[in-house]
């Protein structure tokens, strides 16, 4: 008899509602009889909790983490002719943010253990360049990948040797730590996304802002709401960039949990790293590396020596869903031409964009699922 096919998605979030489903009508619940939607209340306590579990002074919700990105940015005034260095190898929220502020993203190749920006190639980048490209720059994105932070000690030092603006780009590290310091508190900003399939997601689009500094929050809690303060006077040009207070009810519950999610998710992390190992598959298989004091893992991403594309139909075919973060890196994108990069000049990034398969870790998954993902990949690199 054919063994029956098990299941297993990326990410189950019908399952994990399911464990917080009265609390969520709960709270949804409120919001519809208040009847207020934008900002408000909800949004205010959601900023102190967020604060607060992130280590810094201040949080402003925002309606995406791409826009937590874009605000942050125009927050500092940057602009035409300006620019900004980050990494290739991520999403395009990271570098389309620059683009849309008018200045020019300058990228720099990744660790190849990490994923994060190298602090090394940020040195050479840094080191070749004119005196008038050096006067451009104006800020520095580090995004910590995959829930793992960047080395921020390097980066910041660089940062304050070249007065540049550091905005952490934590949409996928909420509660990520680096030597004892929270994601998004290290930095001049950092940035969040809420969307569903993150860690902390809402039920919809959501983001937020952090920052230790009075000003900035000042600024960018102005430029939220069309540069208006008060009402109708408009001081700078800024966007509709309000969170829900739907969306800001709904992280309020789940941000209760996050802890315990969390470790779950590094439970599971751990789990796969032992089975790969009891399966023997080292040689064919990179597990993550985990260099910093807390990865929370909203993805666990393996790297792969031959045939990731081929591997992961065979995994699909056996009911077990995978992502690739990212089949084409930023810069050899058909928007970014005009930067003049070419396929070669970020080996590390392009390396990982060819070899890397994202699998199911997410909380609510089970033994025997992890167990089944780990046999499958087993079966066809035998």
């Amino acid at each position: 008899m054919e063994e029956a096919q098990m299941q297993v998605p990326l990410l189950d979030l019908k399952a994990q509602y399911q464990t917080i489903r009265a609390e969520i009508l709960k709270a949804t619940g409120e919001v519809f009889e208040s009847q207020y939607f934008i900002l408000g209340p909800q949004v205010e306590r959601l900023e102190k909790e967020i604060a607060a579990y992130c280590s810094s002074k201040h949080a402003v919700g925002v309606s995406s983490g791409t826009d937590a990105l874009l605000i942050a940015l125009m927050a500092v005034e940057i602009g035409p002719g300006d620019a900004v260095i980050t990494t290739p190898y991520t999403f395009f929220a990271t570098a389309g943010s620059i683009t849309r502020t008018g200045a020019r993203p300058v990228f720099v190749d990744i660790d190849p253990d990490t994923y994060n920006i190298s602090c090394e190639h940020l040195e050479s980048v840094l080191s070749a360049m004119t005196s008038t490209e050096r006067a451009s720059l104006k800020a520095v994105i580090p995004v910590h990948l995959y829930g793992q932070c960047a080395a921020m000690d390097p980066i910041l030092k660089v940062a304050a040797e070249n007065n540049l603006v550091v905005i952490e780009d934590a949409a996928q590290a909420i509660g990520a730590e680096y030597r004892g310091r929270r994601a998004g508190s290290m930095g001049n900003f950092g940035c969040f996304s809420f969307f569903p399939s993150k860690n902390l997601g809402a039920f919809g689009d959501g983001g937020a802002v952090t920052t230790n500094t009075d000003e900035f929050y000042d600024k960018v809690r102005t430029l939220r709401v069309h540069g208006s303060g008060p009402k109708y006077y408009h001081s700078l040009i800024g966007g509709n960039f309000r969170l829900d207070a739907l969306q800001a009810a709904v992280i309020c519950v789940k941000l209760k949990f996050l802890d315990d999610w969390t470790e779950v998710r590094r439970e599971n992390a751990r789990k796969y790293k032992e089975l790969f190992t009891l399966a023997r598959l080292d040689d064919v298989v990179r597990i993550p590396a985990e260099s910093q004091d807390r990865h929370v893992y909203n993805q666990f991403v393996i790297g792969v020596k031959a045939k990731r594309d081929e591997l992961r139909g065979f995994l699909n075919a056996a009911g077990i869903g995978t992502e690739v973060y990212y089949p084409l890196p930023l810069h050899l994108q058909e928007c970014f031409a005009e930067l003049n990069y070419r396929k070669g000049d970020f080996p590390a990034a392009e390396h990982a964009a060819g070899h890397t398969l994202a699998l199911p870790v997410y909380p609510e998954m089970s033994d025997d699922q992890q167990i089944y993902v780990v046999e499958k990949i087993k079966a066809f690199y035998s």
